[in-house]
């Protein structure tokens, strides 16, 4: 082993590059970053063969005084931060001074820029680390950053770099994360000569359809949510509209792209009971919080960041998401004005303190009961026609017919409407049987014999600690030593459960979100599978006016757009999409 020696700042540089600058996509990242940073309001980017042999970044921000630009080439040369108490409220996207620098050491850096109060531009050049003394140059305002040869002096690293292909596609999913996040700031983005993406200020949601595609940007919903030092808003799609990967996430944190498990867990969970297994939800949300409320300082690409109150952030964010999916259709039109109480559902504690539920036939008349009743006295059953109907017609208009015992037809102002008439009755259920669990504490179920569980520190001291959580949701745990714990009693919906098993995931998720999710979870799929089994089956058939009540019960039902295993439970076809279908107006 040799002796202990500085190395030379070069070396040093691109060891620091290693962390900072991984490809071309990262260099773009940093390069946008530091328009966005100056202020730009239009940004150019240029590709050559993915980014590697040239990646020019042109924008119309501040600008850069010929003084400074040593110091922009320089490492840990900064101006967005001064002190400490600047980083722990640094609001920039850049603040570590690292880039330029990480860029210039491994590439032929050019940069020239201009501030508005000089009467010319003025360069600097790195390559290979060494700066070259500030010169004159032309250039009307702003800055512009060439990147050539990225990796020249280091080929160990060039070989890691896949195909150009490759690498254009991962800068073309950089741009488009910050070009999401800035839809007030127009961009346009060039591969070897050609546009590839010419995107003007505009507002959000437009922006959202370029990016993303016309169909998300459709389905999409609002979200919107405000508390003490922070707010969430974006656009969620709707369980219709789902991808097969996550290709299509993007959250932001005080405008920086990251990625996050506290919040991703959050949204994976207000999705939960929405959408089909396989598939995964797409949205474009912004998170604000207090500067002083997370670290942005955790990792040298800033993609990720650690919250000062984890637990706090997940209920937000999954409440205010939960929220924002759970709009009944009614919402879009109201109904017509009939008068009518809100069927409730019967539920009875059997011995056990578990939900009693009745036969499907028994449990549909009970739930429509009222409701049709009701349809009975506002219209006769064969009223199907929206023009007869007095009042401005509901969302899913009115009931035609039903097909082979399984769909509903309906005829609303847009045209017809195919309802999957057990997938439909089967949400009602569910939410219904949420809705009374939820309005009292969860149903105990005292154990004959206590359940010893051998547990580690962590798990007693998170134990104790939650004493008064784990109650509320059914469990009476308490320590029988120091490395272990006694289980007294156990929900008793999921009495059937490994209560070992449960009880260790139910504190684990205490400890990492500050809340269990896990039992919700599980109570969830014990309450879909009692809904499924107590809807209405297939093969029945149904009276207009029972159709009619359906109906209306899914317009003022949470999440009625599906069912709970995410598959949708009504279709909408326009009137433009009949007459294609029959070649109307050819």
């Amino acid at each position: 082993m040799g002796k202990i020696a500085v190395l030379p700042e070069l070396l040093v540089n691109q060891i620091a590059a290693g962390e900072v600058v991984e490809r071309p996509a990262s260099a773009l990242k940093e390069l946008l970053e530091n328009s966005l940073d100056a202020g730009a309001r239009s940004i150019s980017v240029d590709l050559v063969e993915g980014g590697v042999r040239r990646l020019r970044v042109a924008d119309d921000g501040a600008g850069i005084p010929p003084e400074e630009l040593p110091l922009a080439v320089a490492r840990f040369a900064t101006s967005k931060i001064a002190s400490l108490e600047d980083l722990e409220r640094a609001i920039t996207l850049g603040f570590r001074g690292e880039a330029l620098a990480s860029i210039g050491s491994v590439s032929r850096l050019a940069i020239v820029s201009r501030v508005a109060a000089q009467k010319s531009a003025w360069k600097i050049a790195v390559e290979g680390g060494s700066t070259t003394p500030v010169e004159p140059a032309a250039l009307a305002s702003g800055t512009t950053v060439d990147v050539e040869e990225l990796f020249y002096n280091t080929p160990a690293r060039r070989k890691f770099l896949k195909s150009e292909a490759t690498e254009f596609a991962r800068s073309d999913e950089a741009f488009s994360r910050i070009a999401l996040a800035r839809p007030d700031v127009a961009f346009a983005l060039t591969h070897n000569g050609r546009r590839s993406a010419h995107l003007p200020r505009e507002e959000g949601r437009a922006r959202a359809a370029r990016l993303i595609g016309d169909e998300f940007a459709t389905a999409a919903v609002e979200v919107g949510a405000e508390g003490p030092r922070l707010r969430l808003h974006g656009l969620a799609a709707a369980p219709g509209f789902t991808r097969a990967s996550r290709d299509a996430q993007y959250l932001y944190v005080n405008g920086r792209f990251i990625r996050d498990k506290v919040v991703a867990h959050a949204i994976r969970e207000a999705y939960a009971d929405v959408l089909h297994h396989d598939r995964h939800p797409a949205y474009v949300l912004f998170l604000e919080v207090d500067p002083a409320l997370v670290d942005v300082n955790v990792h040298p690409t800033k993609s990720e960041v650690r919250f000062r109150d984890s637990g706090a952030l997940h209920g937000f964010v999954f409440h205010a998401l939960t929220r924002a999916l759970a709009q009944p259709l009614a919402g879009n039109t109201p109904p017509p004005p009939v008068s009518r109480p809100v069927p409730s559902w019967p539920v009875a504690a059997n011995t056990q303190g578990a939900l009693a539920i009745a036969q499907p036939a028994a449990a549909y008349e009970s739930l429509f009961a009222s409701a049709v009743a009701a349809e009975r006295q506002a219209f006769a059953p064969s009223s199907s026609s929206l023009a007869q109907v007095p009042g401005e017609a509901p969302r899913l208009g009115f009931a035609l017919a039903q097909v082979h015992g399984i769909f509903v037809l309906a005829q609303n102002s847009e045209g017809l409407v195919i309802v999957d008439m057990h997938a439909a009755h089967e949400r009602i259920v569910y939410e219904k049987l949420k809705g009374a669990l939820d309005a009292a504490q969860l149903p105990s179920q005292p154990l004959l014999v206590p359940i010893p569980m051998p547990c580690t520190a962590e798990e007693s001291e998170q134990a104790e600690a939650s004493r008064e959580a784990l109650s509320s949701l059914g469990f009476d745990v308490a320590a029988a030593g120091p490395r272990e714990l006694v289980v007294r009693a156990v929900p008793a919906l999921l009495s059937d459960l490994d209560t070992v098993a449960l009880l260790r995931s139910v504190l684990a998720e205490m400890k990492e979100f500050g809340a269990s999710r896990a039992l919700v979870e599980r109570r969830n799929e014990l309450l879909s599978t009692m809904a499924c089994h107590a809807a209405v089956r297939a093969n029945r058939m149904l009276t207009v006016t029972e159709m009619n009540a359906l109906l209306r019960e899914m317009e003022e039902t949470e999440r009625a757009g599906s069912c709970n295993h995410g598959r949708p439970t009504w279709v909408q076809f326009s009137m433009a999409d009949l007459d294609r279908l029959f070649m109307r107006g050819r």
